[in-house]
């Protein structure tokens, strides 16, 4: 059966029913998974439902017809009357047809019309391939002082890692951190640098040179100022060596190194071993080395 255009309103719709095939047509239409075929399957839901309220309403006022016109005929004319009318009234702006749209937009996963995937951008820089897993998306586009501390960083740190195994995205990541992406680095009393990139403190066994600094830590919670000493090194190289002989070497960092998997492994490792006072270490750990690896996964 085919039928007529009816004030523009598509064939199908004019014809639609609450029967089996009517809704066997809709989830047909649904599967398609494209913003038109949702737009126009909940469009003739609506349509049903407004029916199907119609009829309701004319149901519950049965008792006060006389029934002296009432007939086949007439109510066949109601029925398609009602037809109409839910056709007409359906998929006005704001009804119920964009509600049950946005509802199988979410479950299907369909991009809205309109709208496009968000296109990420990256500055090009230079660096060498890391065995290190891919990262995970920034929130943040990577700023110029990001940038240029990893570049500054990369070829040492892929030395390293080629002897240790530890991932160079992982220690430029946590260099990154440590030192506010170069901002903030530790320095010798006078002002000379230390190179200490990791914020590894001088304990009773270092042998080398000192620097002492007002750092941050963390008494049960509490942020508090203290003068510590750390370890001052004569290279960036240097630094690096010493960080992944400490990850490599103590028993209390012996996990440490198996976790490489991701950076919320390798950084939540960390944070149980003691690396850091900082409750939030862990987490702010993982985004700095995310945006290493996002940095230098980006070739020329």
């Amino acid at each position: 059966m085919s039928y007529g255009s009816i004030n523009g309103t598509s064939a199908f719709s004019q014809s639609l029913a609450a029967d089996a095939q009517s809704l066997g047509n809709l989830k047909m239409e649904a599967g398609k998974s494209t913003p038109e075929s949702i737009k126009e399957t909940a469009k003739q839901f609506e349509s049903l439902f407004m029916k199907e309220l119609l009829k309701s309403m004319r149901d519950a006022n049965a008792a006060m017809k006389s029934g002296m016109l009432d007939n086949a005929g007439s109510d066949l004319g109601t029925d398609l009357l009602d037809q109409q009318f839910s056709v007409q009234m359906s998929g006005q702006p704001g009804g119920l047809a964009d509600l049950i749209a946005a509802q199988l937009t979410r479950q299907m996963g369909t991009i809205p019309e309109g709208t496009s995937k968000p296109a990420t951008t990256t500055p090009a820089i230079s660096a060498p391939a890391s065995n290190a897993p891919p990262a995970a998306k920034v929130s943040k586009s990577p700023t110029a002082g990001q940038v240029n501390f990893v570049n500054k960083l990369s070829d040492v740190a892929a030395k390293v890692e080629q002897e240790t195994g530890i991932p160079a995205s992982y220690m430029i990541g946590q260099a990154g951190h440590e030192t506010a992406w170069g901002q903030h680095e530790i320095r010798n009393k006078g002002g000379s640098p230390s190179f200490n990139l990791f914020g590894i403190k001088a304990g009773a066994d270092w042998k080398g040179k000192v620097a002492e600094v007002t750092t941050t830590e963390y008494v049960n919670g509490v942020a508090q100022k203290q003068v510590a000493k750390f370890r001052s090194y004569n290279s960036y190289e240097e630094s690096f060596k010493d960080y992944a002989k400490l990850i490599g070497d103590s028993p209390r960092y012996a996990k440490v190194k198996l976790a490489t998997a991701s950076p919320q492994a390798f950084a939540s490792g960390l944070q149980k071993a003691g690396y850091a006072t900082d409750p939030q270490y862990a987490a702010k750990l993982s985004r700095a080395i995310n945006t290493t690896l996002q940095l230098r996964r980006v070739q020329v």
